[in-house]
This record gives C-alpha cells, structure tokens and sequence, in this order.
C-alpha cells in the first residue's frame, strides 16, 4: 500500500465515523470531511431530515463548515472524503468550489455521479476538473449503508 493509499484509507475511517452519526440519528449513513494542506477544515454527515433541507447532504455540510474555516466559498486544492459516490448535485457544488480531489468509499450505482450512474465531473464547458479516487475502504462504506437499510427494513 502506498503513502497515499493509506493517507486515503486513515481520512476514510474518520468520515465512516461522521456517516456513523448520520446513521444514529436516523439519516443515511454518509459521512465527508474537507482536508486542506494536510488538516481537517470541514465535516459533516448527513441531515437533510434533521434540518428539512433537501441540500444537507454529507459533502454539502462539510463543504460550508470548510468555507466558513477558511473564511473563503473557493476550497482551491482542498481534498474531500466522502463514503459514498456523490451524487449529481454534490458533484456540482464540488466543480464550484474548486475541490481538488475526490476521494469516495462505496460506488453508488443508480446516482452515482463521478462515473457509476454519470461522470459528472467530465461534463464539458465545465471550468474546473476534479481529480478522483474511489473504492477506498469500499467494503466498510458499502456495509455501513446496507447494514443501516437492513434494519429499517427489519
């Protein structure tokens, strides 16, 4: 396993635990953090029933608590690490922000937007490119989501 690999693989496990708390409070399990030169500098999970806003997704979340970090809506090189595939809307605010790179545990095959359901950020006419990672940590990602719909279906 490379350096970064398991840079990856350590930044994976602290949103695994922010997806943790999604899923405690009875939202979909799906946690993100931002890092920028090496530091956390935004996290969140997901609370779109908490918060009754359709946007509240994890990565969104984590986005806003990154800019109000760094007092700047541009996240310039920043990376973000998300248990899950993003979706399209995410994918979008990511591309506005400026993110660097993606970094995503679980692919999300029917929403999916860096590749499984649409590759998004290959869009053309898009003004920023964004650098992506997934797979990482794949399995616990993905069991963390099952898990969690196995329940509310029990």
């Amino acid at each position: 396993m490379s350096d970064g690999a398991a840079v990856h693989e350590s930044w994976m496990r602290l949103a695994l635990a922010l997806a943790a708390r999604a899923g405690e409070s009875g939202e979909v399990p799906v946690g993100a953090l931002v890092i920028l030169d090496g530091q956390v500098v935004g996290e969140g999970w997901n609370q779109p029933i908490a918060t009754s806003d359709p946007t509240a997704h994890a990565e969104i979340v984590a986005m806003r608590a990154a800019s109000r970090a760094v007092k700047n809506y541009r996240l310039s090189g920043a990376t973000l690490v998300v248990t899950v595939e993003p979706c399209l809307m995410c994918v979008g605010a990511m591309v506005h922000a400026r993110i660097g790179t993606v970094v995503y545990g679980a692919p999300e095959p029917r929403a999916g937007a860096l590749g499984s359901a649409i590759a998004a950020h290959d869009t053309p006419g898009l003004n920023h490119r964004l650098a992506v990672a997934g797979g990482v940590l794949a399995d616990d990602c993905r069991a963390l989501i099952q898990t969690f719909f196995k329940e509310r279906r029990a």
